[in-house]
Parts: C-alpha cells; sequence; structure tokens
C-alpha cells in the first residue's frame, strides 16, 4: 500500500461527541449563549477534531510551498517567473507580508522548495523537497506526470507527519509561484462545472488583455488535456502545480493526524479541493481563512461546504490570510478555555422560560 492509501485510510471522520461537551462547556460560560459568535464555533470545532477537552494552539506553523509554472510562458501573469525564487529568498529573510502577519500571530512559517526552477544551494531555512523544476506548459499537455503528482503529494504528507511527531497543534498553507492563479482557475473549473471566465480573476492584477488572454489559454489547457473531474489525481497532474499538490498533501496528512488546518487563499484552497475529491472527509478538518478577491475563491469553498473566516479583500497568497485566520481560530480557544462560567464566577445564570427552552433544547442535542 502506497503511503498516499494509507494515509487516505487514515483519516476518520470527526466524533461529535466532542463538539457537544465542548458546546456545553461554552454555553455554560459567562455570558449570554452563542454571543460571542463563531469564535464558540472555532473552539467547538478544535475540541472535536483534536479530541482535547482542554485544547492548546501553542505551536503553530504556516507551509510555504514554492513551484512554478510553465503556462508562464503564455503571458498570463504580471509579473516574470524569475519572481518566484527571490520571493522565495525574501521569505527566508523574514521581509514578506507572511513573514510580518506570522510574527504578528506568533506562527512559524516553513518555507519549502517542491517544484521551483532554480538552484537554491545551501540556502539557510529553506526546506529542500524539489520534485521537478517547475511544471510544463498546460496549454500544450499535461502539468506533470501522475507519479510526480503522487510524489508532490507526499512531500506534504512527510511534512505533516513530521510537525505532528514534533507537537505541532495546528497548521496553515501559503504557497509562491508566479501564474499559479490559472492552474487554479483550471482545476476550480473541472470539479465545479463553471465556465472558466466565472472562475478567473485578474491575479497579480493583469490588465483587461492579459486577462482575455488567461482565460483562452485555461480554456484551451482544459480542451487539450480533457482531465476527468471523477478522478482528482488526474486533474492534478493534468492541470495543477508541485505547491499545489504539496498542499493537498499537508491537507490530507493533517486530517490523518488529527491536527486542524487552516487553508490561505485561491491557490490553497485549490489544493484543499484536490484533497477534499480524493477524501471527502477532510473538510471537517479544514477552516477556511478567508474569501479572496479571486472569483474563482467562493466557488471552491462552496463545493467544500467551507464558511470562510475573514473578508478582508485579500489576495497575496504566501499564508498571509491562514496566518490572520489561525489568531481568529486561537481567540476562540482562549475564550473556551480561560473565560469562567457561571459556577466559577459566581454569577446567576438566566432564569425565564427562554433560558428554559435552550436548556431542554441543549438536553435534547445530547
Amino acid at each position: 500500500m502506497s503511503k498516499l492509501e494509507q494515509t487516505l485510510n487514515s483519516i476518520k471522520p470527526v466524533n461529535p461527541a466532542f463538539y457537544e461537551k465542548a458546546q456545553k462547556r461554552l454555553d455554560n460560560l459567562t455570558k449570554p449563549q452563542g454571543s460571542l459568535g463563531r469564535l464558540e464555533e472555532f473552539a467547538a470545532r478544535i475540541v472535536a477534531i483534536t479530541e482535547n477537552l482542554e485544547p492548546v494552539l501553542n505551536k503553530k506553523a504556516i507551509f510555504t510551498f514554492a513551484g512554478d509554472h510553465g503556462v508562464a510562458e503564455e503571458g498570463v501573469s504580471a509579473f516574470p517567473k524569475e519572481v518566484t525564487p527571490q520571493m522565495v529568498l525574501n521569505f527566508l529573510r523574514g521581509g514578506a507580508g507572511i513573514n510580518v502577519l506570522a510574527r504578528h500571530s506568533n506562527v512559524e512559517v516553513v518555507v519549502i522548495d517542491i517544484g521551483v526552477d532554480y538552484e537554491f544551494g545551501n540556502v539557510d531555512g529553506l526546506v529542500h523537497k524539489k520534485i521537478i523544476r517547475g511544471t510544463k506548459n498546460i496549454r500544450k499537455g499535461p502539468a506533470m506526470t501522475q507519479d510526480e503528482a503522487v510524489k508532490c503529494l507526499e512531500v506534504g504528507i512527510d511534512l505533516a507527519n513530521e510537525y505532528a511527531k514534533k507537537g505541532y497543534h495546528i497548521f496553515g498553507t501559503g504557497e509562491m509561484g508566479i501564474a499559479n492563479t490559472t492552474p487554479s482557475s483550471a482545476i476550480a473549473a473541472v470539479f465545479s462545472k463553471r465556465t472558466v471566465e466565472e472562475v478567473t480573476g485578474r491575479g497579480t492584477g493583469i490588465s483587461d488583455d492579459v486577462f482575455k488572454n488567461k482565460v483562452r489559454v485555461i480554456e484551451d489547457a482544459i480542451k487539450i488535456n480533457k482531465p476527468n473531474p471523477k478522478e482528482p489525481l488526474n486533474v492534478l497532474a493534468r492541470l495543477g502545480g508541485a505547491e499545489i499538490a504539496g498542499i493537498a498533501g499537508l491537507v490530507l496528512g493533517a486530517a490523518a493526524n488529527r491536527i486542524p488546518i487552516v487553508i490561505d487563499g485561491f491557490i490553497s484552497t485549490a489544493g484543499a479541493l484536490i484533497a477534499c475529491e480524493l477524501e471527502p472527509k477532510v473538510k471537517e478538518y479544514i477552516f477556511a481563512a478567508h474569501t479572496s478577491v479571486e472569483r474563482g475563491h467562493w466557488i471552491m469553498l462552496e463545493r467544500m461546504d467551507l464558511k470562510p473566516i475573514l473578508n478582508l479583500n485579500m489576495r497575496l497568497g504566501e499564508g498571509t490570510g491562514a496566518a490572520l485566520g489561525m489568531s481568529m481560530i486561537e481567540a476562540g480557544v482562549k475564550i473556551y478555555n480561560e473565560m469562567a462560567t457561571f459556577g466559577e464566577a459566581g454569577v446567576s445564570e438566566r432564569n425565564d422560560e427562554e433560558s428554559e427552552v435552550r436548556s431542554q433544547k441543549s438536553e435534547a442535542r445530547r
């Protein structure tokens, strides 16, 4: 049995009994029931995912996968592909957006070369996991072989297993790869059955002419490669990217280890969608950090039945949204752990008809 198959077989549904136990505590904290909104939802989900009634999120890591794309030669991005390795080095120096927001949220950033068309040599801090030197041009043929796609998936699985053994409590996803909104839009179109124009955005801020070209390129790529939406690995190999595959593997590995995972924006969500198509149960372990400006993002989130935490008109990627999303989830967990119950605080509970009805409903849920 392959590593991928073992991982898929290890993923179990989240136990609803833990969610109910968490909800009972949340309902007994010194506040009107439900008054902290989605922060309470985040806490209850963390308890259920980890099966820990006293969860902690002290050790947090965002994995920023980097890879190049052959389709960049079609002029679909506002930036040349040389920017990919340049930004990887910027991540390692701590000067990128993800570094700033990760420091703000007290999150470690792990930078992985999984498919950059550049030799970094012995660069301090870089995780060397190169499977390919960029994908091939999807307008002319498949992005990579299915074997290469599986190897990229397994890089993500290995990282999830490694950091689970190190005791990390929550993972986040990020990426870097010039032109990677193009394969992400292609993946979104194939699985959602929407038109390419419906799921394609302006990526790095491209002009109208470049946008029209981008749509044509994606349409051509789907027509030439004929991906089968019933076979997620087929879609990944024909249209995807090394970093998209790495993210998919990380999501699968997180779920197999019962570790919550926060996905960033459009490209990260394409990776998460591949993971969900391979094993639908993984969506129970995923938190969607935010809604990207990229128009296809909400369509993919909708397919996975995920509700984003934030909507800040962001479209940077790198893991920036995941860092902010983690801070919201951690706030919910702190409320759950640190806020006093009515009994602990000596505060009288509501004693009216509405409170009685709520109590009866709570009993019925249990």
